[in-house]
């Protein structure tokens, strides 16, 4: 993860947000009092926001689950 001082962060706001989109890494940026935050992309946050919707739900966790299981013991539907 990136890392900068919200200073050195307004300074350079275009080279670190091209950054951060380019290579999928968040940005964290520092405040002297506290609450730092977090800079990423409009991808990123989504493709998390989807990741923690489905280690959230149980059901389709188990779906999943039990989706691996038979294709590691070949016991799934026969390929066409």
């Amino acid at each position: 993860m990136i890392e900068t001082s919200v200073k050195i962060f307004i300074s350079n706001i275009n080279s670190y947000v091209d950054e951060a989109l380019s290579i999928h890494s968040p940005l964290r940026v520092k405040r002297r009092v506290g609450n730092d935050f977090i800079v990423i992309s409009a991808e990123d946050w989504k493709r998390d926001q989807e990741t923690l919707y489905i280690l959230q739900n149980t059901s389709l966790s188990k779906q999943i689950i039990e989706s691996l299981k038979t294709h590691y013991n070949n016991s799934g539907e026969a390929k066409r």
